[in-house]
């Protein structure tokens, strides 16, 4: 495309709010340029948006927040870069309307997305703002399917050749009752054992072939382990929360979700001390404090 620079930081921009959906200044500010002065940012992002690329709306809270979102031109020509090839979102918000409605939310993602990141730079791991995929939908039968808030990549050191983390990641802000948010993990505990059939007419598999696999296996060598990440309520309202996972952990099967790690944060805990320092809970022992890539 002729307006956005090749390798930029335009360009990269455009990308994540694509892959974001929505992120205000400061927060596309401190994903890709915290060097520099905002006001660089506040220009690249004037810039994108007198080329259609992007728009944004106000939020009427103090400080007359600005959201910004891809246009679906954006959104279009972001779409056939190689980097985000593959890893759109499931939907992106291309209107005004949608972005205010969505916006409590979503900017709540971004922020969580944002801590990773600044961890990661912080400790010398890599995590890249691309590395943090929204609502990647994994279906496993029966019309049934997971979409997490966001899959997360996170490689330990920087040398290219440390241990990588996958998570799927869900944020909630208090918007749905606890016992919803513990059947969360019911559907990844369907979604770990899932294994394809084949569909009826099709040949019987010939004998001495391997046995077919959990679909899961097609896209991750190890399931990703699950993080809770609770917002919107006081410290009571978080172990309401917490305590509803470990209720529903004690119902899985013994065998589901084996080996698989399993974590609660207070979102307020995790910006305040950041994403790997050891404000995790794990629901089957919510008593613990672990960092979550224990």
């Amino acid at each position: 495309m002729r307006d956005v620079d090749a390798g930029g930081t335009d360009r990269m921009a455009l990308a994540v709010l694509v892959q974001y959906r929505m992120a205000t200044t400061e927060q596309l500010h401190l994903l890709l340029a915290p060097g520099v002065r905002i006001e660089q940012t506040r220009r690249r992002l004037a810039k994108l948006r007198a080329e259609g690329l992007v728009d944004r709306i106000t939020l009427p809270q103090a400080g007359r927040t600005r959201v910004w979102f891809p246009t679906s031109y954006g959104a279009q020509i972001a779409g056939e870069w190689p980097e985000l090839r593959g890893r759109r979102p499931s939907r992106t918000a291309s209107d005004r309307t949608a972005v205010r409605l969505r916006a409590g939310h979503g900017l709540t993602v971004t922020e969580v997305a944002l801590a990773f990141v600044q961890d990661a730079r912080r400790r010398g791991d890599i995590c890249q703002p691309l590395d943090w995929i929204p609502e990647v939908h994994h279906a496993f039968g029966g019309g049934e399917a997971v979409i997490p808030d966001a899959l997360l990549y996170y490689r330990k050191g920087s040398d290219g050749r440390g241990v990588m983390l996958r998570a799927f990641v869900e944020v909630d802000r208090a918007t749905m009752g606890p016992e919803r948010l513990g059947a969360k993990l019911g559907a990844y505990a369907r979604l770990h054992a899932h294994v394809p059939t084949s569909a009826p007419g099709t040949r019987r598999r010939p004998a001495g072939l391997e046995p077919p696999q959990e679909e899961w296996r097609r896209h991750y060598p190890l399931f990703p382990r699950l993080l809770f990440i609770l917002d919107g309520t006081g410290p009571t309202g978080v172990e309401n929360r917490t305590h509803a996972l470990y209720t529903a952990a004690g119902q899985l099967a013994p065998d589901a979700l084996l080996g698989v790690p399993v974590l609660a944060a207070a979102l307020t805990d995790l910006l305040r001390d950041g994403p790997c320092a050891p404000v995790w809970r794990p629901v089957q022992d919510p008593d613990q404090r672990i960092a979550w890539s224990h």
